[in-house]
Protein backbone atom coordinates (compact mmCIF):
# COMPACT_ATOMS: atom_id res chain seq x y z
CA UNK A 1 0.00 0.00 0.00
CA UNK A 2 1.42 3.60 -0.53
CA UNK A 3 2.36 5.66 2.38
CA UNK A 4 1.90 9.37 3.32
CA UNK A 5 3.37 10.61 7.16
CA UNK A 6 1.96 13.54 8.18
CA UNK A 7 4.57 14.96 10.35
CA UNK A 8 4.36 17.42 13.10
CA UNK A 9 8.03 18.79 12.78
CA UNK A 10 7.24 21.10 16.03
CA UNK A 11 9.15 24.84 15.86
CA UNK A 12 11.53 23.41 12.92
CA UNK A 13 14.66 23.11 15.04
CA UNK A 14 15.76 19.16 15.24
CA UNK A 15 15.85 19.21 18.82
CA UNK A 16 12.06 20.14 19.11
CA UNK A 17 11.01 16.85 17.08
CA UNK A 18 10.25 14.01 18.19
CA UNK A 19 11.87 10.74 17.50
CA UNK A 20 8.99 9.03 15.39
CA UNK A 21 9.09 12.28 13.14
CA UNK A 22 12.68 12.15 12.48
CA UNK A 23 12.03 8.29 11.41
CA UNK A 24 9.26 9.22 9.18
CA UNK A 25 11.60 11.95 7.74
CA UNK A 26 13.94 9.44 7.19
CA UNK A 27 11.86 6.95 5.96
CA UNK A 28 10.59 9.37 3.15
CA UNK A 29 11.55 9.41 0.00
CA UNK A 30 9.97 12.54 -1.01
CA UNK A 31 9.02 15.42 1.61
CA UNK A 32 6.43 17.93 0.85
CA UNK A 33 5.80 21.20 2.85
CA UNK A 34 5.29 24.65 2.77
CA UNK A 35 8.00 26.40 1.34
CA UNK A 36 9.30 27.72 5.32
CA UNK A 37 8.76 24.62 6.30
CA UNK A 38 11.22 22.75 4.04
CA UNK A 39 13.59 25.81 4.75
CA UNK A 40 13.60 24.77 8.16
CA UNK A 41 14.81 21.53 7.87
CA UNK A 42 18.37 22.28 6.75
CA UNK A 43 20.92 20.37 5.14
CA UNK A 44 19.73 16.62 7.15
CA UNK A 45 17.48 15.75 4.39
CA UNK A 46 18.85 17.23 1.10
CA UNK A 47 19.08 13.35 -0.25
CA UNK A 48 15.21 13.60 -0.19
CA UNK A 49 13.46 14.92 -2.92
CA UNK A 50 11.88 18.12 -1.44
CA UNK A 51 9.08 20.18 -2.92
CA UNK A 52 7.24 23.28 -1.46
CA UNK A 53 3.63 25.45 -2.47
CA UNK A 54 3.32 28.87 -0.93
CA UNK A 55 0.81 29.60 1.35
CA UNK A 56 -2.87 29.36 0.77
CA UNK A 57 -2.12 26.00 -1.69
CA UNK A 58 -2.89 23.92 1.45
CA UNK A 59 -5.14 21.49 -0.66
CA UNK A 60 -2.81 21.34 -4.14
CA UNK A 61 0.29 20.66 -1.42
CA UNK A 62 -1.95 17.47 -0.09
CA UNK A 63 -3.06 15.94 -3.80
CA UNK A 64 0.28 16.28 -4.36
CA UNK A 65 1.38 14.22 -1.88
CA UNK A 66 -1.04 11.47 -3.34
CA UNK A 67 0.46 12.17 -6.71
CA UNK A 68 3.84 11.10 -5.03
CA UNK A 69 2.57 8.39 -3.46
CA UNK A 70 0.69 7.21 -6.34
CA UNK A 71 4.27 6.47 -7.67
CA UNK A 72 5.22 3.95 -5.13
CA UNK A 73 7.33 6.67 -2.99
CA UNK A 74 6.63 7.14 0.59
CA UNK A 75 5.76 10.64 1.19
CA UNK A 76 6.89 13.00 4.44
CA UNK A 77 3.94 16.14 4.54
CA UNK A 78 5.74 18.34 6.42
CA UNK A 79 3.90 20.66 9.34
CA UNK A 80 5.03 22.83 11.57
CA UNK A 81 3.86 22.39 15.38
CA UNK A 82 1.45 19.08 15.26
CA UNK A 83 0.14 18.38 12.56
CA UNK A 84 -3.49 18.52 13.85
CA UNK A 85 -3.55 21.48 15.74
CA UNK A 86 -4.37 24.22 13.14
CA UNK A 87 -2.27 21.63 10.77
CA UNK A 88 -3.04 19.54 7.62
CA UNK A 89 -4.00 16.17 9.06
CA UNK A 90 -7.72 17.05 8.80
CA UNK A 91 -7.26 18.16 5.11
CA UNK A 92 -5.51 15.04 3.82
CA UNK A 93 -7.78 12.54 5.53
CA UNK A 94 -10.78 14.16 4.10
CA UNK A 95 -8.83 14.09 0.64
CA UNK A 96 -8.00 10.58 1.31
CA UNK A 97 -10.94 8.82 0.81
CA UNK A 98 -10.34 9.00 -3.06
CA UNK A 99 -7.33 7.60 -2.82
CA UNK A 100 -7.95 3.85 -1.22
CA UNK A 101 -4.78 2.62 -2.06
CA UNK A 102 -2.73 5.15 0.43
CA UNK A 103 -2.11 4.72 3.96
CA UNK A 104 -2.09 7.93 5.47
CA UNK A 105 -0.33 7.98 9.29
CA UNK A 106 -0.37 11.14 10.95
CA UNK A 107 2.98 11.86 13.39
CA UNK A 108 2.53 13.49 16.11
CA UNK A 109 4.45 17.16 16.80
CA UNK A 110 5.37 19.39 19.66
CA UNK A 111 3.00 22.33 18.97
CA UNK A 112 3.27 26.14 19.69
CA UNK A 113 0.90 25.75 23.02
CA UNK A 114 2.97 23.43 24.74
CA UNK A 115 6.62 24.64 23.47
CA UNK A 116 5.99 28.38 24.02
CA UNK A 117 4.56 27.25 27.96
CA UNK A 118 7.48 25.58 28.57
CA UNK A 119 9.78 28.97 27.75
CA UNK A 120 7.31 31.27 29.98
CA UNK A 121 6.68 28.96 32.70
CA UNK A 122 3.79 26.63 33.11
CA UNK A 123 0.91 28.84 31.83
CA UNK A 124 -1.61 26.01 30.84
CA UNK A 125 -0.95 23.57 33.74
CA UNK A 126 -4.99 23.60 34.62
CA UNK A 127 -7.95 23.77 31.78
CA UNK A 128 -6.84 25.35 28.79
CA UNK A 129 -7.99 25.92 25.39
CA UNK A 130 -6.12 26.98 22.29
CA UNK A 131 -7.98 29.73 20.19
CA UNK A 132 -6.54 31.04 16.72
CA UNK A 133 -7.17 34.91 15.85
CA UNK A 134 -6.54 34.15 12.54
CA UNK A 135 -10.11 34.57 10.10
CA UNK A 136 -8.86 33.11 7.32
CA UNK A 137 -10.94 30.22 7.34
CA UNK A 138 -13.29 30.93 10.47
CA UNK A 139 -15.58 33.72 10.50
CA UNK A 140 -14.77 36.50 13.28
CA UNK A 141 -17.60 36.27 14.88
CA UNK A 142 -17.37 32.64 15.59
CA UNK A 143 -14.00 33.40 16.86
CA UNK A 144 -15.22 36.29 19.44
CA UNK A 145 -17.86 33.80 20.84
CA UNK A 146 -15.22 31.20 21.63
CA UNK A 147 -12.99 34.29 23.46
CA UNK A 148 -16.18 34.79 25.20
CA UNK A 149 -17.00 31.48 26.26
CA UNK A 150 -12.99 30.71 27.03
CA UNK A 151 -13.19 34.11 29.40
CA UNK A 152 -16.45 33.01 30.98
CA UNK A 153 -15.04 29.56 31.64
CA UNK A 154 -11.82 31.03 33.37
CA UNK A 155 -9.62 28.81 31.36
CA UNK A 156 -6.12 29.58 30.60
CA UNK A 157 -6.16 30.71 27.20
CA UNK A 158 -2.95 29.63 24.59
CA UNK A 159 -3.86 32.39 21.00
CA UNK A 160 -2.36 31.21 17.88
CA UNK A 161 -1.86 33.79 14.95
CA UNK A 162 -2.50 36.49 17.07
CA UNK A 163 -1.33 39.16 13.97
CA UNK A 164 -0.28 39.76 10.70
CA UNK A 165 0.34 42.56 8.39
CA UNK A 166 -3.58 42.51 7.60
CA UNK A 167 -4.50 41.74 10.99
CA UNK A 168 -1.90 43.61 13.01
CA UNK A 169 -5.03 44.98 15.46
CA UNK A 170 -6.20 41.40 16.08
CA UNK A 171 -4.70 41.03 19.31
CA UNK A 172 -6.14 44.25 20.35
CA UNK A 173 -9.63 43.18 19.75
CA UNK A 174 -9.46 40.02 21.25
CA UNK A 175 -8.17 41.45 24.42
CA UNK A 176 -10.44 44.59 24.38
CA UNK A 177 -13.07 41.33 24.15
CA UNK A 178 -11.75 39.39 27.01
CA UNK A 179 -11.57 42.62 29.35
CA UNK A 180 -14.99 42.41 29.49
CA UNK A 181 -14.76 39.55 31.78
CA UNK A 182 -11.69 39.57 32.89
CA UNK A 183 -9.73 42.22 35.13
CA UNK A 184 -6.79 44.27 33.72
CA UNK A 185 -4.04 42.84 36.31
CA UNK A 186 -4.55 39.36 34.80
CA UNK A 187 -0.93 37.26 34.29
CA UNK A 188 -0.33 36.99 30.99
CA UNK A 189 2.54 36.23 28.79
CA UNK A 190 3.88 35.80 25.28
CA UNK A 191 6.97 34.22 23.28
CA UNK A 192 8.02 34.99 20.09
CA UNK A 193 10.00 32.89 17.79
CA UNK A 194 9.82 29.77 19.94
CA UNK A 195 12.42 27.00 19.09
CA UNK A 196 14.16 29.26 16.95
CA UNK A 197 16.51 31.97 16.64
CA UNK A 198 15.40 35.49 18.60
CA UNK A 199 13.12 33.39 21.05
CA UNK A 200 11.85 36.32 22.98
CA UNK A 201 9.91 35.38 26.41
CA UNK A 202 7.82 38.60 27.94
CA UNK A 203 5.12 38.13 30.93
CA UNK A 204 2.54 40.95 31.37
CA UNK A 205 -0.94 41.90 32.23
CA UNK A 206 -3.97 41.67 30.17
CA UNK A 207 -4.36 45.31 29.66
CA UNK A 208 -0.40 45.68 29.06
CA UNK A 209 -0.49 43.03 26.69
CA UNK A 210 -3.96 44.90 24.62
CA UNK A 211 -1.35 47.35 23.68
CA UNK A 212 1.32 44.95 22.42
CA UNK A 213 2.70 44.50 18.95
CA UNK A 214 3.55 40.89 17.94
CA UNK A 215 4.22 39.57 14.80
CA UNK A 216 2.68 36.50 12.99
CA UNK A 217 5.38 33.96 15.01
CA UNK A 218 4.22 35.30 18.47
CA UNK A 219 2.02 32.46 20.52
CA UNK A 220 0.00 34.80 23.51
CA UNK A 221 -0.68 33.13 26.83
CA UNK A 222 -3.80 34.55 29.23
CA UNK A 223 -3.81 32.78 32.37
CA UNK A 224 -6.70 32.21 34.67
CA UNK A 225 -7.73 33.43 38.13
CA UNK A 226 -5.19 31.53 39.91
CA UNK A 227 -2.27 32.53 37.41
CA UNK A 228 0.68 34.03 39.12
CA UNK A 229 4.28 35.58 37.57
CA UNK A 230 6.33 34.08 39.79
CA UNK A 231 10.34 35.16 39.65
CA UNK A 232 9.36 36.24 36.08
CA UNK A 233 7.81 33.19 35.24
CA UNK A 234 4.07 32.67 34.23
CA UNK A 235 2.52 29.92 36.30
CA UNK A 236 -1.03 28.93 36.06
CA UNK A 237 -1.60 27.08 39.86
CA UNK A 238 -2.53 23.53 39.95
CA UNK A 239 -4.59 23.22 43.10
CA UNK A 240 -1.98 22.18 45.53
CA UNK A 241 -1.55 23.63 48.83
CA UNK A 242 1.87 25.31 48.83
CA UNK A 243 1.16 26.87 52.59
Amino acid sequence: MNKIYVVGMGPGNERYMTEEAKDALNYADVIIGYTLYINLLGDRYQDKELLSTPMKQEKERCLLCFEKASMGKTVALVCSGDAGIYGLASLILELGKDYPDTEVEVVAGITAATSGAAVLGAPLNHDFCVISLSDLLTPWEKIEKRLRSAAMGDFAIALYNPSSHKRADYLEKACNILLEYIDGDRACGYVENIGREGTRAVTCSLSELKDTKVNMFTTVFIGNQGSRIINGRLVTKRGYQVE
